[in-house]
């Protein structure tokens, strides 16, 4: 089960690091996209969710931080979602790819919500790694001392 989790986490992950550096590759042409759904300031509204799709890439990727990675998804996906995909102000085809980008967008925010009921460290992560070194210091200046 570890390995699937993993799995999953690599997957989720990559997924996120990809669509937070093509916020930084196409800030110019996103942020015409923003500014036409009337998102104010639009090309520090794209960085800035360039950032947050970063980080809660980096932190599935490494298993480092999780609640972070919570954390920066949510701050992500609900308002450019309730702000670019306004599916109930569409009519036709714009109204159905809107559908389609809203409840996928909230499908991974759900998905990833639930990263919150797993135990930490996260198996398989670098913050498993990291608490062990720290906890096996802590065993052995205890010692010393």
């Amino acid at each position: 089960m570890r390995e699937i989790f993993l799995a999953g986490r690599l997957v989720l992950g990559s997924y996120f690091l990809y669509s937070g550096f093509h916020h930084f590759v196409a800030v110019r042409s996103m942020a015409q996209f923003a500014h036409a759904k009337g998102v104010p300031m639009p090309e520090v509204a794209v960085v800035g969710a360039g950032v947050l799709l970063i980080i809660a890439g980096l932190s599935f990727l490494l298993g480092f931080a999780p609640k972070l990675g919570i954390a920066a998804t949510a701050l992500f996906f609900v308002p450019v979602t309730l702000m670019m995909h306004p599916f109930w102000k569409e009519t036709g085809a714009a109204r159905m790819a809107d559908m389609i980008n809203f409840t996928k967008n909230f499908g991974l925010l759900g998905a990833v919500l639930m990263f919150a009921a797993v135990p930490e460290p996260w198996p398989l992560s670098v913050g498993s790694r990291w608490l062990s070194f720290r906890q096996h210091r802590r065993g052995i200046h205890a010692f010393t001392h």
